[in-house]
């Protein structure tokens, strides 16, 4: 391991840093193990947390006695990895939420605020309180902050040492706090140190993804009519999609079948509104797809996360599509409105002074947690070795004759007794494999997004013998499989297909052979499978299938890794690309938030006031008034507002640059901020011309209710930005089809 490590620095390969450093500590506070164990509760609290040695002592004794589970040494490794800024590999069942407690401890005693991000409200809660009695004996204290949680409950969550709290909730409160009016409506404390737990999902899957504050501006978008009108709509007569099912157009025939049913003509310039309506429900319907994109639960459409298979809390789409797969539903349309603010997940963490993280399955995209947070890696080997097996995958001509053989595999496994776990990609395949289990007599349990509320307790008992546990991607799910009594030959993992990243594969497989357990791994593919069509389309197999289907032949095998590898290079190029175009929008941000600040905590609103409308203030003021706090409010409702229309703004010339640029040969993101640039330079001035404007003709500070009125409600959600792929990720299609086309 120490050679291993060693040539890691000297290649500056990813996972590069060294654990001897660590090794050193631990050897040391194994010493003061006896000597620590004597101590008062009192004492224990009192040693010296600033010594790593003595940190890590007095965790380990803190959770024997308050868990009854003494840490093994590779969870004081992560904890020292933790606290070095890093973000630590640990395998699934290796006590990653221990050892992340005790370096936020650490942290905490060393005067930092820290913030512990999970995924969702489960594992914050659930980790807050199980984590709590340590924390006390630590001398720290710990909340945690849900979906549900009053702002009462938010404020006195972050006056806590540390904080747990799922990222989104996190990035919400940071976007309420932007907006508000009196300082002391703010919940959330300066930003010190996040600790991320699933940190590849946070920092990596989940980067880019846009958490909204919105306002409501009117009624709910209403288009019901064009669903129905689409509905009727005859593919291949009426419209036409790609292969991939991403992108889709009207036809000659679909045209005029449109116009002929609106009288319209759909492409004049006075009917836009028109055609971009007919245009989104169109991809709604063909496009879309219940069960797999979405499902319908309690009377609403809920998105499904493609990095976990399953609901995707609060997430929805851009208002006209959210709105048009509602009314393909038949569903009540729900509330669109304006966005008051945006930040990503990777601004959101980017604003920490120390970001550090813990995963199963960081390596794979170690270059891009050092490129965009400048985090290196510190895998923390198992406390015992791992003896999984994990098989070579089986590949097949066709995806029936996959699905039949993955059949025969969890019959032949359950025979014996053994538990299997099957991993699918979407909620539509983990049902039509459930029918296929039920036809042949298998019992089974199903967890997807249609039951993730039940999720902790059906994956505890996935590993009791003779379980058949069927369920879309196991990222983030939170809970241990241990084997039951009886099993010998440890827990099947079937993977029914690879996934467009290999660390969703080694997550899946990583769910058989913890501690040291028995267990065994392997994927059954074909080139059938989305991955295989989508990101290596024309390939040939390169030798013919038996008897059942099987494909041994190393070329095909070659072109399934390939297009894994290539889907892995499209999202590190959308990633890269998208970053861009946020990282200006940040920018631009961040100066007007500091003139907000500005005017929120001192006079900065009156003295301007006072310089441009000089007699005005002070006729204002002879009427006894707050002329300060009037000055102030309307500064801050202008600043709000000009964001507001940036925003709007900023997301139109997007959408329309690339069409312009690409038509005349040049970059969009160059085109881009030729345009935005300039157009954020002139915001603090415009947003302090409207507010001086404003209060000129301002005869009562009574008036002033009118002059400020902000929107009625306001609500957050995660947007699902082009559900239909980037122009980058259409321009990457088009080459494909291209390539295709030359090929027939």
């Amino acid at each position: 391991m120490a050679l291993r490590d060693r040539l890691r620095r000297v290649l500056q390969r990813p996972g590069s840093a060294g654990l001897a450093p660590y090794e050193k500590i631990v050897a040391a506070a194994g010493e003061r193990e006896a000597d620590v164990r004597d101590l008062t509760g009192a004492e224990l609290a009192a040693l010296d947390f600033d010594d790593p040695v003595e940190l890590c002592a007095a965790g380990r004794e803190a959770a024997r006695r308050a868990l009854g589970e003494r840490p093994y040494d590779v969870q004081l490794l992560g904890t020292l990895a933790l606290l070095a800024g890093q973000v630590a590999e640990m395998a699934t069942g290796e006590g990653k939420t221990l050892a992340g407690a005790l370096a936020a401890a650490g942290y905490a005693r060393r005067g930092k605020k820290v913030h512990v991000m999970s995924v969702n409200d489960y594992l914050a809660r659930r980790d807050a309180e199980w984590m709590e009695p340590i924390y006390t004996l630590l001398g720290v204290t710990v909340g945690w902050v849900g979906q549900e949680s009053t702002p009462a409950e938010r404020r006195a969550a972050y006056a806590a040492d540390v904080t747990y709290a799922p990222v989104s909730e996190v990035g919400f409160d940071l976007l309420r706090d932007r907006l508000v009016t009196d300082p002391a409506d703010r919940v959330l404390p300066g930003p010190e140190v996040a600790l991320i737990d699933e940190a590849d999902s946070v920092l990596v899957d989940e980067a880019m993804v846009p958490l909204v504050l919105a306002g409501a501006t009117g009624p709910a978008y209403e288009g019901p009519s064009y669903a129905e009108l689409v509905r009727r709509l005859r593919p291949g007569l009426h419209y036409a999609s790609d292969d991939e099912g991403r992108n889709v157009r009207l036809t000659t025939a679909g045209t005029r079948e449109v116009e002929r049913s609106l009288d319209v003509d759909l492409y004049a310039p006075e009917h836009l509104d028109v055609l971009t309506a007919v245009n989104v429900a169109l991809h709604a319907e063909a496009l879309l797809h219940r069960d797999v994109d979405y499902i319908v639960r309690d009377g609403a459409v809920k998105l499904i996360s493609e990095s976990r298979g399953r609901v995707a809390l609060l997430q929805r789409w851009p208002d006209g599509l959210q709105a048009a797969v509602e009314a393909k539903e038949a569903l009540e349309a729900s509330p669109s409105g304006e966005i008051l603010d945006s930040i990503t997940v990777q601004e959101l963490i980017g604003r920490y002074s120390v970001r550090c993280g813990m995963t199963g399955t960081a390596l794979g995209v170690a270059g891009q947690l050092r490129e965009f947070y400048g985090l290196e890696i510190a895998v923390i080997p198992p406390n015992r070795p791992r003896i999984r097996v994990d098989e070579p995958d089986r590949l097949y001509a066709t995806a029936v004759d996959k699905e039949l053989a993955i059949t025969e595999e969890i019959a032949a496994a359950h025979a014996t007794g053994r538990p299997v776990l099957i991993g699918t990609l979407d909620v539509a395949a983990s049902e039509r494999l459930a029918r296929r289990l039920d036809r042949a007599g298998l019992d089974r349990v199903v967890l997807n997004a249609k039951n993730d509320a039940e999720e902790a307790a059906i994956i505890a008992r996935a590993g009791e013998r003779g379980a058949i546990t069927v369920s879309t991607q196991m990222a983030g799910r939170g809970t241990d499989i241990r084997l039951g009594d009886g099993v010998t030959e440890g827990l099947l993992v079937i993977g029914t297909g690879r996934y467009h990243s290999g660390r969703l594969d080694d997550q899946l497989r990583g769910r058989a052979g913890r501690q040291g357990d028995p267990g065994a791994s392997v994927f059954f593919t074909s080139m059938e499978d989305e991955l295989v069509t989508r990101y290596a389309p024309g390939e040939e197999q390169a030798a013919p299938a038996d008897d059942e289907g099987r494909i041994e032949s190393k070329g095909a095998h070659w072109i399934v890794g390939h297009a894994q590898r290539v889907a892995e290079g499209v999202d590190l190029e959308i990633h890269r690309n998208t970053w861009r175009y946020h990282h200006l929008i940040g920018l631009q941000r961040r100066e007007l938030l500091a003139e907000r600040d500005r005017v929120l905590d001192g006079d900065e609103a009156d003295r301007l006031m006072l310089e441009r409308h000089p007699s005005h203030h002070a006729a204002l003021a002879k009427g006894g008034g707050a002329v300060g706090e009037a000055a102030r409010r309307l500064l801050l409702f202008h600043l709000d507002r000009c964001w507001a229309e940036h925003l709007a703004y900023l997301a139109d010339l997007r959408e329309g640059i690339h069409l312009r640029s690409l038509g005349r040969g040049l970059d969009p993101l160059v085109e881009f901020h030729r345009e935005a640039v300039p157009a954020g330079k002139k915001l603090l001035t415009r947003a302090r011309d409207e507010a001086a404007g404003a209060f000129a003709g301002l005869e009562s500070l009574d008036d002033l209710d009118d002059l400020t009125k902000r929107p009625s409600a306001t609500w957050t959600y995660i947007v699902h930005d082009n559900p239909f792929g980037t122009m980058e990720e259409r321009a990457f299609r088009s080459l494909v089809s291209l390539v295709r086309s030359r090929r027939s």
